[in-house]
């Protein structure tokens, strides 16, 4: 599902592509969310949405980010970051249409508004969610005889009205949805820590210093000495530009354990403030 490079998986339509098959409706299938907290196992089927006519088109996009740290006064732009992958996305067409089956003098039914009001309910959280006080709306799959789409949720719906009875009532629209992916490929092994979660990089830039990095970072400059572990920096002050620093996540910081210790860390690129002298105490030893 989600760990397909294409956003697809077609192994079973592609086991059967020898023969020419049979005729294979797409849907929308609808369940709850998982029920453990995991993003790869929905939980139990509500519905589905059934495509009238099968799509023309299923567009597929993904995409990654980059950032680039600025420094005041640099006179070049500083090597890109990579961030991570974006969610994969997915906009496909749907053709409702009961206009065949108007006859005059003939009860019209409302199926074009029922579907497209099923659709609009899927940006809604489901009563089950609701009711649990973890409100979430339906996760959605696309399935189309042996495709099966990624695990998702919709992200809009848009609806175009475009042909009514002679009373009022919508007989045919095209509705555009576009479904966001929950969760990409897992994660890759940290390399430092062995763990799930991997780090984040700092590019070294002129002027950088490990308290900067840590204050802009955690909004802490003694956290600097967790950064210098992580990276096994032994000199604090000789910090290379284009130098790759690896940030640690939050389980690994360790902070003093009050503020009055951590007044009393060093801090590279501070002066080392003097050690405040104690009040005399009659009788005390010199």
């Amino acid at each position: 599902m989600s760990g397909t490079p294409t956003g697809l998986d077609a192994g079973a339509a592609t086991a059967a592509s020898g023969s020419q098959g049979s005729l294979k409706k797409a849907m929308l299938e609808l369940h709850e969310p998982s029920k453990d907290g995991s993003l790869d196992k929905p939980g139990d089927l509500i519905g589905t949405v059934d495509f009238q006519f099968n799509p023309k088109e299923l567009t597929l996009s993904k995409s990654a980010k980059w950032t680039r740290p600025t420094t005041k006064g640099s006179t070049k732009a500083s090597p890109p970051q990579y961030q991570g992958p974006q969610p994969s996305k997915m906009t496909l067409e749907m053709f409702l249409d009961a206009s065949v089956f108007f006859a005059p003098g003939r009860t019209q039914d409302d199926y074009v508004v029922k579907t497209v009001e099923q659709l609009f309910r899927c940006c809604v959280p489901t009563d089950a969610s609701h009711g649990q006080k973890k409100d979430s709306p339906p996760w959605v799959q696309l399935r189309w005889g042996g495709v099966t789409g990624f695990l998702a949720y919709i992200e809009s719906v848009q609806a175009k009205y475009t042909l009514f009875t002679p009373a009022g009532l919508p007989v045919r629209a095209v509705c555009t949805v576009v479904l966001q992916e929950l969760a990409g490929e897992p994660p890759g092994t940290n390399p430092t820590s062995g763990g799930r979660v991997p780090y984040r990089e700092h590019v070294v830039v002129h002027g950088d210093s490990l308290a900067g990095i840590a204050y802009a970072e955690y909004g802490d400059a003694s956290l600097w000495r967790a950064v210098a572990d992580v990276n096994k920096v032994d000199d604090p002050s000789r910090l290379r530009p284009g130098q790759r620093l690896l940030l640690p996540t939050a389980e690994e910081l360790v902070r003093p354990a009050s503020p009055s210790a951590r007044s009393r860390l060093p801090v590279p690129g501070l002066p080392v403030p003097a050690p405040a002298r104690g009040r005399e105490v009659a009788g005390a030893p010199r």
